[in-house]
């Protein structure tokens, strides 16, 4: 393990330590059911509110210390006590009742009212006890996220999980977010959890980590006033002159440091989901509009704003073509092309050998199926869909096209990590975000399903089709 990831799970391990200490402080005072009672008794005195607000967050302080106690067995029973507090049918019944009855508007509205009061269940009043407590709320982005891991279809669990994510996207709404840049000398634990959270490009060392906070660099992140020490969201911006086409030459510690008065392009290289219990309310496309409005603002000398993104899906959609393979998948010039350099029976033949190959780019001719692969990777961002019909069908490109990007190049080569062979045969894309044109693209794609794309890598992508 290196020395930032030893760092990081300390920091980890020394934070939740911190807060379970003083959760536990604040529970020695509880009065009520004791801590071997059952799930279901604990949480009815939560909701009872006995003894005033500070013993209700109290108690709820109680609860969460314990929780944080459990396997995954004994939070699926956490799970399921909580989510048994659900409204009340017959009161529920008696609700629709009064509605439908009611003899004039101003009866139907109060008992619409006394509805929503009856279909509320119980259980968002416990979930709203944990966020008063010391770093509450930051328990609850938490809880979601073992929620969605273990709930599998349980109707109640995802009753559950449905009111939980309510709660979340309202406190996590966009007016109460703040947009704080992160460099060298921001607190050394932000960093350390910049090392954690860093997911798409691992960050190795100390030295690594200074070297994408240099002066020509920027990494701007998303904290919630409840969790101010938490970053939400990060990107991490690369000021460099033209598109980059290369992952491994952009972050190349040695590579001299440019001037950013100089740069004309602005690369977005990471973009970094820190709350996995925050899936599904989405920051990202916000993010990469106010920092393209925050460099513009800074670095008049920038006229481009694009993306290194990976393709995380495209060899396994390679893969699956070629368990049978479609008629339309390679031309008759790719199949001669890819025989002739394999030495191999036919072009699909030569695709699965390099598929298999432990090292498939050191293959002596897998130079020669770059054209192949390249426009093979085109109809897979530009053409491919997912289950939503329209939809990209693979998840960063879904991503950036949402936000209002267009693809604009494909990059050979641009991540031959080990992790970029495995996921894209080392293929990255540049999204470019155009600020004249960022709304009108994310309604095309939205409203239409239409892919905003440079023409000749339009045209590539369905010239077998």
């Amino acid at each position: 393990m290196s020395d930032v990831a030893v760092a990081e799970a300390g920091l980890f391990d020394r934070a939740l330590k911190r807060v379970a200490l003083l959760w536990r402080d604040m529970a020695s005072s509880v009065t009520g059911p004791a801590e071997d009672a059952s799930w279901e008794a604990r949480m009815r005195a939560c909701l009872e509110s006995r003894g005033g607000e500070i013993s209700v967050r109290n108690r709820a302080a109680s609860l969460a210390q314990s929780y944080t106690q459990l396997d995954d067995a004994g939070r699926m029973a956490f799970f399921k006590a909580l989510a048994s507090f659900d409204s009340d049918p017959a009161a529920v019944e008696a609700a629709m009742r009064e509605v439908s009855s009611a003899p004039d508007v101003a009866a139907r509205a109060a008992a619409k009212a006394r509805l929503r009061r009856m279909l509320e269940p119980p259980r968002l009043r416990l979930l709203t006890q944990f966020s008063t407590i010391p770093d509450g709320v930051k328990f609850l982005v938490n809880l979601r996220a073992d929620l969605m891991r273990t709930m599998g279809r349980d109707p109640m669990l995802l009753a559950l999980e449905a009111d939980l994510r309510g709660l979340l996207a309202n406190w996590f709404d966009l007016g109460f977010l703040e947009l704080r840049r992160i460099d060298w000398q921001s607190p050394a634990a932000l960093l350390e959890k910049l090392v954690g959270y860093e997911a798409v490009h691992r960050i190795r060392t100390w030295r690594d980590l200074k070297n994408r906070l240099d002066s020509d660099r920027r990494c701007y992140a998303f904290f919630h006033p409840r969790m101010p020490e938490e970053p939400l969201i990060f990107v991490e911006v690369a000021l460099v002159k033209g598109l980059s086409a290369s992952v491994q030459k952009l972050l190349d510690e040695k590579a001299p440091v440019q001037d950013p008065r100089e740069a004309d392009t602005a690369i977005f290289y990471s973009i970094n989901n820190c709350q996995r219990g925050l899936d599904g309310i989405s920051f990202g496309n916000f993010l990469i509009k106010r920092v393209v409005t925050l460099l513009s603002e800074e670095f008049s000398n920038l006229k481009a704003f694009s993306t290194l993104s990976p393709i995380p899906g495209f060899r396994r959609w390679l893969e699956e073509q070629l368990i049978e393979p479609q008629p339309n998948l390679l031309s008759e010039e790719e199949g001669k092309l890819l025989t002739e350099a394999s030495g191999l029976s036919d072009g699909h033949a030569a695709l699965r050998a390099l598929l298999a190959s432990r090292r498939p780019l050191s293959e002596p001719w897998c130079g020669k199926a770059e054209p192949v692969l390249t426009r093979l990777c085109a109809r897979y961002l530009l053409v491919e869909t997912g289950k939503r019909g329209r939809r990209a069908l693979d998840p960063v490109g879904n991503f950036h096209l949402s936000n209002g990007a267009r693809v604009e190049r494909i990059c050979w080569r641009g991540d031959i990590s080990d992790k970029g062979i495995r996921e894209s045969l080392g293929f990255m894309v540049n999204y470019l975000y155009d600020p004249a044109r960022i709304e009108s693209y994310h309604e095309t794609y939205v409203g239409e399903g239409n892919r905003p794309a440079a023409p000749a890598l339009r045209k590539l992508a369905r010239s077998v089709l």
